[in-house]
């Protein structure tokens, strides 16, 4: 602009003369009285004052109302309250709703003024416009119930007539919580409608109160005197933690299938429940509900066919309200719980308690079974020899069409599958033994077969009572059991001795008795040193052998004294070249008369009954008659004349038929003349010759 132009000052000139004669207009012409309110202000009083309203050479109207009024002028820059809320031209226009000069008893707000601010009623103000939304309770209140100088024509000095609140419920309410929680919070909490309904405001923030958590009672998860009790939340310092699921709901889930299941989904194991459950969820048991098979298989139990083609349903009844009865953490193995047992319970004890049907089924069916020859050795009966080739039905069989086959009580004995084929011959032998696996037969037989015994398992003696040493033991056994043509009912072609020897007599069952009975006299003795029978005498190697000298007296009645204690055997027993039919090599004796050995020296000059009984003047020394007393055994007792005489005086040998000689004893004669002078010789009845 070029100031030396002459219409730049003309045209100061003239402004100037018109604010003159506008200024000496004005205080000689006022419009009307002020307001009371503006009317006690000594500065604005008075004709002369009217700059302090409208301006003066430098100001405005505005300014000038803003001088006075600098909390409108606050509000206005920092866009806050009513006005600061009013576009800029409307904003600094104060007299567009505050009119002035119309005496004392005009209030300068008024519904007109209300109206050009766009609120056709005062009475139904948006608090809106201020910042506030009012609703519920406050509606119902008066304004001046709040704005204590909204009716007041006359505003008490530094007074506000709607300013001066906020939104702060202690502003008009007292602290019922006496100051333990955030006064200024109170919203957070109470809603407009009364105290007693309760809201959650910015819950969603940590947690939307919907679903599950919609209709909750605010104590049920903030009760009182825990550290998430409204009191600790609503403090002042309070930190306000976000709580995890498992703070609040006990998982039933396993650790692992937590774990899991949140590092799929990327999160950790305190908030990793929203994987799978949402807030909008009003159960945990949703319908909608969806477990993934990757899911599935952290629980432990993998959807591997032919389960992957199961509803959930159809495992996890929904009958059950309880988790743990509808999802009790069945393991891949668990089978029973879901199929039925057709074993009806023979499994539940014994050496496969515990086990589940995989132990002995495949996974994908039932049949045929994976049990295993190494797995029956966990039962009472180990699979081995003959059993190996044994089906299973053979030993475990149904006892009905309808009943479950026998397994566990199956008998493990032998006797409880197979017949005695000694019809208990050994029972009473084995009774006072300890019990051994598989029963009794065990002792003896293994499973292989039951025709081959190891002789280091059957004790012939022990069992039988019969041993086999000596010449036995070098036998076969089917000497003495001589084998059947045809197995009998038992499958047994092993013969018994009584089959072919008859019932058993001892020795004679299979031994000719050669001595045909001669020691089985009752006198005898029945048992020697513990032996019987034979072996009373003879030795099992042998029979020439025995097993103690022979006591030829005791056996024979027939002692052998003297010199037939030094003969051989053979001087009386013959030996023969060949055995007899009996199998005997000596030959019995000839007798126990002396003369059945020795020949009669007195050619029967002393028998009896046609027997010469030697040992009546013998003793077993032939030479000797010291069993002979003339005076008792003679019919002439020597007197002591004839004592002196020697035997040969009157025993003289004489002539016998084959030209040996014999002593004579008898007869003799006893008297005296036959001996000593008599002229007839009266042993031979007939004239003595003289020369003699």
């Amino acid at each position: 602009m070029n100031l030396r132009h002459p219409s730049v000052w003309i045209a100061f000139f003239s402004l100037v003369a018109v604010s003159f004669v506008a200024v000496v207009d004005m205080e000689k012409k006022s419009p009307g009285p002020l307001t009371a309110v503006h009317g006690r202000a000594d500065d604005l009083a008075g004709a002369s004052n009217c700059s302090a309203c409208h301006g003066g050479w430098f100001t405005s109207m505005t300014e000038a109302c803003l001088e006075c009024h600098a909390r409108i002028d606050e509000q206005i820059d920092a866009h806050e309250g009513l006005h600061g809320r009013f576009d800029d031209e409307l904003a600094r226009r104060c007299a567009v709703c505050h009119a002035e000069h119309h005496g004392e008893t005009f209030s300068m707000v008024n519904r007109a003024s209300f109206a050009r601010a766009g609120v056709p009623d005062p009475e139904e103000f948006d608090h809106r416009r201020v910042g506030w939304l009012m609703d519920g309770r406050h509606d119902e209140l008066a304004c001046a119930k709040c704005h204590a100088n909204a009716d007041a024509l006359v505003l008490p000095e530094d007074g506000l007539r709607y300013g001066g609140l906020d939104s702060n419920c202690a502003t008009c309410h007292a602290d019922v919580h006496e100051g333990k929680l955030d006064a200024v919070a109170c919203a957070s909490c109470h809603g407009q409608s009364g105290w007693k309904e309760l809201h959650s405001e910015g819950h969603e923030q940590r947690l939307p109160l919907v679903g599950g958590h919609g209709d909750v009672d605010c104590r049920a998860c903030h009760a009182v005197d825990t550290s998430h009790s409204l009191e600790a939340l609503g403090a002042r310092s309070s930190s306000r933690t976000v709580r995890t699921c498992v703070e609040c709901h006990a998982s039933p889930h396993t650790k692992e299938f937590s774990k899991g299941a949140a590092e799929l989904a990327g999160s950790d194991e305190q908030r990793g429940c929203v994987v799978c459950h949402a807030a909008e969820h009003t159960t945990f048991r949703e319908p909608d509900l969806v477990v993934t098979a990757v899911q599935h298989a952290l629980t432990g139990y993998p959807l591997l066919p032919p389960h992957d083609a199961a509803k959930c349903g159809d495992c996890h009844a929904p009958a059950f309200a309880e988790f743990t009865a509808r999802y009790p953490g069945r393991g891949a193995e668990q089978c029973s719980v879901c199929h039925a047992d057709v074993h009806a319970g023979q499994f539940a004890t014994g050496a496969f308690a515990g086990s589940e049907c995989t132990a002995c089924h495949d996974r994908l069916r039932f049949e045929p079974h994976t049990f295993t020859t190494e797995m029956h050795t966990r039962t009472a009966l180990v699979l081995d020899g003959k059993h190996m080739e044994a089906k299973c039905e053979d030993c475990h069989e149904r006892p009905s069409e309808d009943a479950p086959r026998t397994f566990h009580g199956t008998g493990s004995n032998c006797s409880d599958c197979h017949a005695d084929a000694h019809a208990g011959f050994f029972d009473a032998r084995s009774a006072p033994l300890p019990e051994v696996k598989n029963g009794d037969c065990a002792r003896c037989h293994a499973a292989d077969a039951f025709d081959h015994v190891p002789e280091s398992r059957f004790d012939h003696g022990r069992w039988t009572g019969f041993a086999i040493d000596g010449a036995h033991a070098q036998g076969d056994c089917a000497l003495c059991h001589v084998p059947r043509k045809e197995p009998d009912e038992t499958k047994r072609a092993f013969g018994r001795v009584e089959e072919h020897f008859g019932a058993m007599r001892g020795c004679v069952t299979c031994h000719a008795d050669v001595h045909a009975g001669r020691f089985d006299d009752p006198k005898l003795p029945r048992e020697v040193a513990g032996r019987s029978d034979c072996a009373r005498c003879h030795v099992a190697s042998s029979f020439r052998a025995l097993a103690e000298d022979f006591d030829h007296g005791r056996w024979t009645g027939y002692p052998l004294l003297g010199e037939h204690a030094e003969a051989n055997c053979s001087g009386c027993h013959a030996q023969y070249a060949r055995a007899d039919a009996v199998g005997r090599t000596w030959g019995p004796a000839r007798g126990t008369a002396c003369s059945d050995c020795h020949v009669d020296v007195h050619e029967g000059q002393f028998a009896v009954a046609d027997r010469t009984d030697c040992a009546r003047c013998h003793t077993s020394a032939v030479e000797s008659f010291s069993r002979f007393d003339h005076d008792r055994d003679a019919r002439f007792a020597l007197g002591a004349q004839h004592q002196a005489l020697d035997c040969g005086a009157c025993h003289k040998p004489y002539a016998v038929a084959n030209g040996d000689e014999v002593v004579r004893y008898k007869p003799l004669p006893t008297e005296c003349a036959d001996c000593h002078g008599a002229t007839e010789d009266v042993l031979l009845r007939r004239p003595r010759r003289r020369d003699r």
